[in-house]
């Protein structure tokens, strides 16, 4: 799926990394990086304004460009000047300059160069507390993002011109820094083009492909349940969403393990519901029913999230997992008021088919704790109430363990992906009892991100384990930064930076 996107980024457009200067650079477009105390003028930007005849200061005048964060302006140099045009990108103040910031500008700037045909744009910012290498990947990830286009069910592609190079201008070189961020990118990608092919296209047997695919690629160990594996295994409450379905489950365990002994050993889980139509209580009118193949994002950020690790092989040993199945209608289907056993033993009454998500992670994360692993962390589309509480560009992060919370927010920070942490309150673990099983599987709307949450905890016996509801974030209605309007890819750079995280101690439950 995604092997044309990588030829694609590697034959036309090309991105470096120099130690040029703004000053000295020459070629089609320049694009500039402008704090607001900048727009005066002064120094090398002075300099280059008389070297371009004044145009700059003409383009501040004419446009009332302040350097507002995220504002841009272009216009012609003028012939015979060394660069045909020249961009200022806007930064906001020195003092609230964020990485994700610089990966918002670059978005910006490779847009505007499209947009203006641009074939080789010239690229300055200033380094991001003076560390060029996270600065310049930052980069890469706001130019390729930005400009990926899924055109794979249009019968004609765009044929507009592209932008053929980049050249990340003062930087010096950055080549390692480059290639990671371009792996990252790929990784988002497939993510991407995942949760945006229409669920006849991605099925519970196509995430199993593509997982084969990432283990053959990347050396990867592949181990794929069967319903009568799962059976086998005592995973009622996956196998009871499945069971309506004419497309039989797949339960996805994917492994890395690096030379010599792991810094730590992670399990990360991504729900992989391809198409939820709610079963039997099924979704109606308004429902956003047409959206539910966006049901599988958290499996798609888990595997975009394998290939990229799987490349990048770090010293840390890796769990991949996905429960993959459709939730579905038809005489086999679990019905309201039914009771499901899950794989720890856990009696389950299903009280509404469409809190579905919930009852394939609870076995899935059986499975992960009986693995041994330092931490587990599960991203699922999960609720409607999320998406309430905190919107389309925030996910909700619940965790046992305060320090596991503070890496994925300090990771969040870096990647722009943001988190807000969401309580686990023990009072309304009461809404999820079951008078005649152990739980029910739903408790109605009040609190019900946080109630959904709670359900999965009693999954987890002592493991260190976070749960992060991404059901706004996967999606994006309009164009967004980095983001086109589609599938975002949301969580794969979340995942893959707090795996490389340097010095991390996640482990047993603290709460």
């Amino acid at each position: 799926m995604n092997e044309t996107y990588r030829d694609a980024l590697r034959n036309n457009m090309d991105v470096r990394s120099i130690s040029t200067s703004r000053l000295d650079w020459s070629e089609d477009t320049l694009a500039i990086g402008v704090f607001e105390s900048e727009v005066e003028l002064t120094g090398d930007l002075a300099t280059l304004d008389q070297k371009f005849a004044g145009v700059l200061k003409e383009l501040i005048t004419e446009m009332e460009f302040k350097g507002k964060s995220g504002s841009s302006v272009v216009t012609r140099v003028g012939s015979g000047q060394s660069v045909r045009k020249v961009m200022f990108l806007g930064l906001g103040q020195p003092e609230t300059l964020t990485l994700d910031g610089l990966r918002q500008a670059a978005a910006s700037a490779a847009r505007l160069a499209t947009k203006e045909k641009s074939q080789v744009l010239g690229l300055s910012l200033p380094p991001w507390q003076n560390d060029a290498a996270l600065t310049a990947g930052a980069i890469v990830e706001g130019l390729v993002l930005a400009l990926h286009q899924d055109q794979r069910f249009k019968s004609e592609e765009d044929s507009a011109p592209k932008l053929q190079r980049v050249e990340l201008l003062g930087l010096g070189e950055q080549d390692a820094a480059i290639a990671q961020a371009q792996k990252i990118c790929e990784g988002v990608i497939l993510a991407r083009e995942l949760v945006a092919a229409p669920a006849n296209v991605v099925t519970p047997g196509k995430l199993a492909e593509t997982a084969e695919q990432i283990a053959h690629e990347c050396g990867l160990e592949l181990e794929i349940l069967e319903t009568e594996d799962c059976e086998k295994l005592g995973m009622g409450a996956f196998l009871g969403v499945s069971h309506a379905s004419d497309l039989p489950p797949k339960f996805i365990h994917l492994t890395y393990k690096p030379n010599g002994t792991p810094r730590r050993r992670l399990a990360l889980i991504g729900k992989g519901v391809t198409f939820d139509s709610g079963g039997l209580n099924i979704k109606g009118a308004g429902s956003g029913i047409e959206m539910m193949k966006t049901d599988m994002g958290g499996a798609a950020a888990v595997l975009g999230a394998a290939q990229v690790l799987g490349r990048l092989k770090p010293g840390v040993e890796l769990h991949f997992i996905v429960a993959a199945t459709e939730n579905m209608i038809s005489g086999r289907a679990v019905r309201p008021g039914d009771i499901l056993t899950a794989s720890n033993g856990k009696t389950i009454e299903v009280n509404n088919t469409d809190a579905e998500g919930r009852l394939t992670l609870a076995d899935a994360l059986v499975f992960a704790e009986k693995l041994g692993v330092d931490a587990i962390v599960d991203l699922a589309t999960l609720t409607g109430a999320c998406v309430v509480a905190l919107g389309d560009g925030i996910a909700g992060l619940w965790s046992s363990s305060d320090g596991l919370a503070a890496e994925l927010a300090q990771t969040a920070e870096l990647t722009g992906e943001k988190v807000w942490r969401m309580p686990l309150e023990e009072k309304y673990l009461s809404l999820i009892k079951s008078p005649i099983a152990d739980l029910k599987n739903s408790a109605g709307r009040a609190a019900g991100a946080i109630t959904g949450a709670l359900f999965l905890k009693e999954f987890v016996k002592e493991t260190a384990w976070a749960h992060l509801d991404v059901a706004g974030t996967v999606w994006a209605d309009k164009e967004d930064g980095y983001n086109s309007a589609g599938a975002t890819g949301y969580g794969v750079r979340l995942l893959v930076n707090w795996a490389l995280l340097e010095g991390a101690e996640a482990g047993k439950s603290d709460g």
